[in-house]
């Protein structure tokens, strides 16, 4: 069995950079949560590939985040 989700465009306005980023060009990761699923990018790609998250799994990884 063959099963494709459509997947929605996330508006730009939806983005939020890290705090961590700076603006001096380095590694930036920007994330966009949605209703039980947050999306995760390269703010330099932003027309490149996402990473989709289950939000349970986004608070696991913040929280562990947190711990470092």
């Amino acid at each position: 069995m063959n099963v494709e989700a459509t997947v929605q465009p996330v508006p730009e306005s939806a983005w939020f950079k890290s705090s961590y980023s700076s603006g001096e060009g380095g590694e930036c990761v920007e994330v966009a949560a949605c209703p039980g699923v947050v999306h995760v990018r390269d703010s330099k790609v932003t027309a490149g590939p996402t990473l989709r998250v289950t939000a349970e799994g986004w608070a696991a990884f913040v929280e562990f985040a947190a711990q470092c």
